[in-house]
């Protein structure tokens, strides 16, 4: 299983307004502490149902990931959890717990390939046919990328763009714009200018 580094954070629009009435997540309601961010999730049914989706990728994903990944995930998870509870100090906890859901469960569709993605493509950059870049899209909800250099990958959530298409991974960019393709792989490292190969084809 490749290492994706951790994404960035986005804001995402469409986001719920909280309810008082009863939800069902995939825990338990009965032991939640009072003003948590568990007891939102309880009371908030468009919160309560994105916590289902989420258990549901998540046994996906670790179906996928087989023995040797599974440690891993659950390590992740409980992280993600964590994250996620931090909400709390948020001045719109609904939006940031609803963004922090949906990054999660378009992360793990992409990372396990449990959509049916767009690729791999290849790129040549900067005019050296061995300096490649792949791509594979997956229509996840917000839409991501999966973009590899070298012998490092990079999970990319699609950003808002005047033309053309972008994607933000923490570090790295993936930016497609009238046939031609700027990446940035790094803290500040220079930009490489990328064509589509013709075949679409490794080298």
């Amino acid at each position: 299983m490749p290492h994706f580094k951790t994404p960035m954070v986005l804001v995402l629009a469409g986001l719920p307004a909280l309810a008082s009435e009863p939800a069902d997540p995939s825990f338990s309601c009965a032991r939640v502490r009072s003003g948590s961010i568990a007891e939102m999730i309880c009371q908030t049914p468009a919160l309560a149902k994105l916590d289902q989706q989420l258990a549901a990728v998540y046994r996906q994903a670790s179906a996928k990931a087989g023995n040797p990944h599974r440690p891993l995930l659950k390590a992740e998870q409980r992280g993600w959890i964590k994250g996620r509870n931090e909400c709390w100090k948020a001045e719109d906890r609904g939006q940031c717990v609803t963004a922090s859901y949906r990054l999660r469960i378009a992360e793990l569709q992409a990372r396990y390939a449990l959509l049916k993605g767009t690729g791999p493509l290849f790129f040549e950059c900067d005019g050296i046919p061995t300096k490649q870049v792949l791509a594979t899209y997956y229509p996840s909800e917000p839409p991501t990328a999966v973009i590899e250099f070298g012998d490092s990958s990079s999970l990319m959530y699609q950003q808002p763009a005047a033309s053309g298409s972008r994607y933000q991974g923490r570090n790295e960019s993936f930016w497609e714009h009238q046939g031609e393709v700027t990446v940035v792989w790094g803290h500040e490292a220079p930009q490489m200018k990328c064509q589509a190969r013709a075949g679409g084809a490794r080298q």
